[in-house]
């Protein structure tokens, strides 16, 4: 090969380099991770976004509000989904809300039991309570279902129950939501606890489960917009300083009214509906 060819060859590869490199330069990546209650919200919000954003890509990664914490004060993801009121130790970070949603106990419709005190809840998960019919049910044992540690489904259960996780006696512990959901409808003994807007949605869709409330009140979507369901939260993106470009471009999407036929599909109450 001649000087002028190798230095011909030269230039093309470098020149495809470039062409490559300014291609990947055009795609801009924003990573969201946390909360599994949160994500497939997110993640429609995401497909959405990148329609009016042409070369953003919004990845999104579940791993339970712990994480979502954890990773944005890494600097792994530029924003964290968190499914809770964020802690005192939490304080210095910017929640932005953009839905709400509420925790209900699910039981397999087969069971005659209809309705639990919140005492009859907490022997249950004490394990002090283990047969159905200690609570007006037949005789079987109760399966209990418990969610896994760094769940924000978890925590708000407990700090509602006033119980430490290490006292609850659980027969299986589960992941999300859809977990538990499916648990419960392959044992007609079982008890778990998942998202409102999970539960009202699969019961509406044939899954053989029913919502019981706690406090005295039903388990529902309207009793979480009303604003008295006791056990309801917020659902929070969250991000270590004030948003700013594209993070603060797809937040205030997420909290725009564009995105409340978004939320009310996945059955959370949109923002400006609480």
């Amino acid at each position: 090969m001649g000087k002028v060819d190798l230095l011909r060859v030269i230039f093309i590869s470098w020149t495809l380099l470039a062409l490559l490199g300014c291609g990947q330069s055009n795609t801009v990546k924003l990573t969201i991770t946390g909360s599994s209650t949160i994500a497939p919200l997110v993640m429609e919000l995401g497909r959405a976004f990148e329609k009016q954003q042409p070369g953003v890509r919004i990845d999104v990664q579940t791993g339970g509000s712990s994480r979502g914490i954890a990773d944005i004060r890494a600097g792994i993801s530029n924003i964290g989904m968190v499914s809770r009121n964020l802690k005192i130790s939490e304080k210095d970070l910017f929640p932005h809300t953009i839905a709400y949603d509420g925790i209900t106990l699910i039981l397999n419709k087969s069971n005659p039991v209809s309705v639990l005190t919140d005492e009859q809840i907490i022997e249950i998960f004490r394990g002090n309570i283990r047969n159905w019919d200690e609570v007006g049910g037949p005789n079987q044992s109760i399966t209990v279902i418990n969610k896994a540690e760094g769940r924000s489904t978890l925590e708000l259960f407990l700090n509602y129950f006033k119980l430490e996780n290490r006292a609850i006696k659980a027969d299986v512990v589960i992941g999300d939501n859809q977990q538990g959901i499916k648990t419960v409808v392959g044992n007609p003994w079982a008890i778990g606890y998942v998202s409102v807007g999970a539960a009202e949605y699969e019961e509406k869709h044939g899954s053989a489960i029913k919502l019981l409330g706690v406090g005295g009140e039903n388990a529902s979507i309207a009793a979480v917009k009303q604003g008295h369901y006791p056990l309801s939260r917020p659902l929070n993106i969250v991000t270590v300083d004030k948003p700013e470009g594209l993070t603060k471009a797809f937040i205030n999407f997420a909290q725009s009214s564009k995105a409340s036929a978004f939320v009310e599909e996945q059955y959370f109450i949109p923002i400006n509906a609480h």
